[in-house]
């Protein structure tokens, strides 16, 4: 409960006072604005906007110039998980699944969850085999009748 979860990236740096354009990973700028501190308390949150594009704009205390906001381009923006709200039942955090192991409904090792996608259309598990190869299941009940903090269940009918 206490692994980091990433939710924004900084793209780049916005105009030349310190301010950076995000990529958001959660439900928007508000699920962002719950936090003032991110990265172990390195970077503190002073001011956040949306962009009107999907992503936002940030102002971090620490970062005063463009030069000090571009160098940091890439970095992953991080709370610890027991700082996120609790979820309702049903629910999950992306960063929940990723690294659970994947059974069958017949209790066969499938593999290992290494990301969770999501082309728009809805969550999609991608599954590494043992021999590296990967498939991808949807996060749909049928599908994936069940989860829990060890294990993700497949239905036979989306193994590959």
């Amino acid at each position: 409960m206490d692994r980091p979860v990433t939710l924004a990236v900084i793209t780049g740096a916005h105009g030349v006072t310190g301010e950076v354009r995000l990529k958001l990973f959660g439900e928007g700028v508000a699920s962002l604005k719950r936090f003032r501190a991110f990265n172990d308390s390195a970077l503190t949150l002073k001011k956040l906007r949306d962009d009107g594009k999907g992503g936002a704009i940030a102002r971090f205390a620490e970062v005063t110039d463009r030069n000090m906001a571009e160098a940091l381009r890439g970095t992953e923006l991080t709370v610890p998980r027991a700082d996120l709200p609790p979820l309702d039942a049903g629910e999950y955090y992306h960063a929940d699944l990723i690294g659970l192991a994947a059974i069958s409904d017949a209790g066969e090792a499938l593999g290992t969850v290494v990301a969770v996608e999501n082309f728009g259309a809805g969550d999609i598990l991608d599954i590494e085999k043992p021999d590296g190869k990967r498939f991808m299941v949807p996060m749909i009940e049928a599908a994936v009748p069940e989860w829990d903090g060890e294990r993700v269940v497949i239905a036979h009918a989306f193994v590959e």
